[in-house]
């Protein structure tokens, strides 16, 4: 799964990366400990007068499908398995027309001792070059209902990130991971002209593996709470 992250760069930066036209809501300034149901910064593309806009935007991480009657159950969509991406009724019409980036320093997972027993070892993972990474993700729409039509907080937006199979040096921390996209699959992934679930399963088959570099951090991540550089520094690792 994915359910801690590092994003500790401002929107200016990302902009650049990820080729954003259009800021909606403020920059939320780095975090090295982002959480479930926390707001975050994603890419994303609308179409706008007949034109598709690219666009950096404030959403909320769980995702609340539109016909949901509470936005409680975003907490427990925080991650969408790629291996149902397109079936699951949860997240169906969201793979077919709302598909976004989530940008990432690195992420967090945590080893489980071999004998089952004792404290899981946090593990922070991130690109052997310090590239921002790309995780895929869907978002969707939710109109809360005692809200009127004239309150400009009327739209809950909000994402999930997709996750896969672990492989290369990430298996033997976590069995999943991120589905992370390399630069040559943003385009395509953010097309909204891009609706058949057969042409997103397709997409996502030619997603080579990443090659991730995992290092051992500091418990003091797995408080939210914490929240500070140093969470991402190597640590002796455990013996």
């Amino acid at each position: 799964m994915c359910g801690r992250y590092a994003n500790a760069r401002r929107d200016d930066e990302l902009a650049r990366r990820f080729r954003v036209a259009e800021f909606v809501g403020e920059d939320l300034g780095p975090s090295w400990n982002v959480a479930p149901t926390q707001d975050v910064r994603v890419v994303l593309e609308r179409v706008e007068a007949e034109q598709a806009q690219r666009q950096l935007r404030t959403v909320r991480w769980g995702l609340v499908p539109s016909w949901a009657k509470d936005p409680k159950i975003g907490s427990r969509m925080i991650n969408a398995r790629v291996e149902t991406l397109t079936e699951k009724p949860s997240f169906r019409r969201a793979a077919a027309r709302r598909r976004l980036i989530v940008p990432m320093d690195g992420y967090f997972e945590w080893q489980a001792p071999e004998s089952g027993k004792g404290r899981k070892t946090p593990y922070y993972l991130t690109s052997p070059d310090g590239a921002a990474l790309a995780a895929a993700g869907l978002y969707e729409l939710w109109r809360d209902p005692g809200k009127t039509d004239e309150d400009p907080d009327r739209w809950l937006w909000s994402m999930t990130v997709i996750t896969t199979d672990a492989t290369d040096t990430l298996g033997h921390i976590h069995d999943r991971s991120p589905l992370l996209l390399p630069d040559d699959v943003w385009d395509d992934w953010l097309d909204p002209g891009l609706t058949e679930s057969d042409d997103v399963d397709a997409l996502i088959r030619a997603i080579p593996e990443p090659h991730l570099q995992p290092v051992e951090v500091s418990p003091a991540v797995g408080n939210v709470r914490n929240n500070r550089p140093s969470l991402i520094d190597p640590v002796t690792p455990s013996t």
